[in-house]
C-alpha cells in the first residue's frame, strides 16, 4: 500500500510540473522537479523523465547550457526511447545560433533631442492600435541532411529499368522443328544475342538442356555471327521418334519457365499421323500458354517448321506464321512468332508422300493400262500377240 501511495504522489507531482510548463510557469516546475531529480538517478526511467521535463523548463527560462547538461546526463539511461529523446533535444540545444542579416531590421534614429509634438502625438496615440506580439522564431535545427533514402530508391528504379531494357533488346530464342519423315522429327534451338555474347540466362538454359534427359548436343553449324544479331549458339537433338522430340520441346519450355521463375502451364503438343499407303497424313497441334509472361521490348521468341508449305496451315493465333524459303532450292518453311502475354495456338495438316507407295500405284496403273490395250487388240481381230518366226 505504501508503494502505491508513493507512485500516486510521484504521478501527481509530475502532472503538476507538466501543467506548470504548459502554463509557462517554469520556476514553479523547476522547484517541483529538482527534489525528484535528487531522489531518482538519471539511469532509471523515472529520473530520465524528470530530467527531460527540467530541460524543457530550463529552455523556457533561456538557460540552454543547464538544459544541455540535463540531456547529457541521460546518455546512460536504460530506456532507449528516453535516451533517443534526450539525444534529439541535445542536438537542438548544441546547434549553432543563426545570425540575422543587418538588412532584415530597420534602425531608427535617436529622437531624444527632437522637440515633441504633443497634439499630433496624442492623436496618433489614440488612433494607433496595439500590434500583436511577434511570433517566436523556431529553434535552430542544425545543418540539413541529404535525402539519401530517396536517392537510393530512384537509383534502384533506374537500374531495374536499364536491366529490363537490356535483357529485352538482346534476347532471341528461335526453335526449329524439322519433319524428317513419317513419325520422325528433329528439334533445334538457336540462341542469339545483340550484345555480342550470350547473356547469363541463355547460358544457364543451354547448360541445363545439355545436362537434361533429352539428348541435346551443341550444333557448331548454328554457332555463327550474323549481321545485327551478334553471337549465336545452337543446340539440337538427333532425329528421334515424334513423341520423344515433342517431349524434348516441352521439357525445354519447362526449363526456361523455371529459370525465369514463371508459372507457365503445361504446353499441349500433339502430332497425329495416318498412313494411306501412298503417304502419311500428319496433323500437328501446338498450344503454348505465355499469358503469365510480360512482353519486353525486342524479345524474339519464334518456332520454325521445316519443311512445311503455307497451304498446310489450318489455324494460328494470335499471330499468323509467315512463309520463308521455298525458292532458290531452299526448303519451304513457316516461321511462327510467339507472343508473350497471350495464348499461342497453331494447327497444321499436311501430307508426307511415300516414294514406295507412289511407285507401287504407278506400276499398278501401267499394268491396268497394258491389259486394257491388249483387250482392245483382241476385239479388233488381231489376235493375241505372237512371237516372231
Amino acid at each position: 500500500m505504501a508503494e502505491r501511495a508513493l507512485d500516486a504522489e510521484l504521478a501527481t507531482l509530475l502532472a503538476s510540473a507538466r501543467q506548470a510548463i504548459d502554463c509557462g510557469d517554469y520556476g514553479r516546475a523547476l522547484r517541483q522537479l529538482e527534489p525528484l531529480a535528487e531522489q531518482h538517478g538519471p539511469r532509471g526511467a523515472i529520473g530520465a523523465g524528470v530530467r527531460l521535463l527540467m530541460a524543457t523548463a530550463l529552455m523556457g527560462q533561456g538557460e540552454s547550457e543547464r538544459a544541455a547538461d540535463c540531456c547529457r546526463a541521460l546518455q546512460g539511461c536504460v530506456d532507449a526511447t528516453l535516451r533517443a529523446r534526450a539525444r534529439d533535444l541535445l542536438t537542438v540545444l548544441e546547434a549553432p545560433a543563426l545570425r540575422r542579416p543587418r538588412g532584415w531590421s530597420l534602425t531608427l534614429p535617436d529622437l531624444g533631442g527632437a522637440s515633441p509634438i504633443e497634439g499630433l502625438g496624442a492623436a496618433l496615440g489614440r488612433r494607433r492600435r496595439p500590434l500583436p506580439p511577434p511570433e517566436p522564431s523556431p529553434p535552430p535545427v542544425g545543418p540539413t541532411r541529404a535525402p539519401l533514402g530517396f536517392a537510393v530508391i530512384v537509383a534502384g528504379l533506374l537500374l531495374l529499368l536499364l536491366l529490363a531494357t537490356g535483357l529485352g533488346g538482346c534476347m532471341q530464342v528461335r526453335s526449329e522443328l524439322r519433319f524428317e519423315g513419317p513419325g520422325r522429327l528433329q528439334l533445334r534451338h538457336v540462341l542469339g544475342s545483340t550484345s555480342g555474347a550470350p547473356i547469363p540466362w541463355q547460358q544457364r538454359w543451354a547448360d541445363g538442356l545439355l545436362q537434361g534427359p533429352a539428348p541435346f548436343r551443341r550444333d557448331h553449324r548454328g554457332a555463327r555471327s550474323g549481321a545485327g544479331t551478334g553471337e549465336r549458339q545452337s543446340l539440337s537433338t538427333p532425329v528421334l521418334p515424334a513423341a520423344q522430340t515433342l517431349d524434348a520441346l516441352a521439357g525445354s519450355l519447362r526449363s526456361a519457365a523455371a529459370l525465369a521463375d514463371l508459372p507457365l502451364a503445361e504446353p499441349q503438343l500433339l502430332l497425329q499421323e495416318r498412313n494411306w499407303l501412298v503417304g502419311v497424313r500428319q496433323q500437328l497441334t501446338l498450344s503454348i500458354d505465355l499469358r503469365p509472361m510480360e512482353a519486353l521490348p525486342g524479345l524474339d521468341l519464334s518456332l520454325r517448321l521445316v519443311p512445311v508449305r503455307p497451304s498446310a496451315l489450318r489455324h494460328a493465333a494470335p499471330l499468323q506464321p509467315r512463309a520463308v524459303g521455298g525458292d532458290s532450292g531452299r526448303e519451304p518453311a513457316l516461321l511462327w512468332t510467339l507472343q508473350p502475354g497471350q495464348l499461342n495456338q497453331l494447327e497444321l495438316c499436311c501430307w508426307r508422300w511415300s516414294p514406295l507407295g507412289l511407285g507401287s500405284v504407278a506400276i499398278g496403273l501401267v499394268l491396268v493400262l497394258a491389259l486394257g490395250l491388249q483387250q482392245v487388240r483382241l476385239l479388233l481381230g488381231f489376235g493375241p500377240p505372237q512371237l516372231p518366226a
